[in-house]
């Protein structure tokens, strides 16, 4: 999921938005999303859907599947 990690934290970055901030947005913790985005884990299939909404792209963009 290395492409899960680096699309997360572009996403994050673009808008400018802190860990934390993103955290805060989704319901989570800033330490889950630093793991996230050093991929040493990954988010169940309801935060990742979280996460798509927030951003206004699709789970398959997040997860490598699709480059839109």
């Amino acid at each position: 999921m290395e492409i899960f990690a680096k699309r997360l934290k572009e996403l994050r970055e673009e808008r400018g938005l802190t860990t934390s901030a993103l955290a805060n947005e989704i319901g989570v913790s800033h330490v889950a999303i630093g793991r996230w985005e050093r991929n040493l884990r990954t988010p169940n299939i309801e935060i990742l859907y979280k996460l798509a909404v927030y951003f206004k792209v699709t789970t398959d963009y997040l997860v490598g599947l699709s480059d839109f």
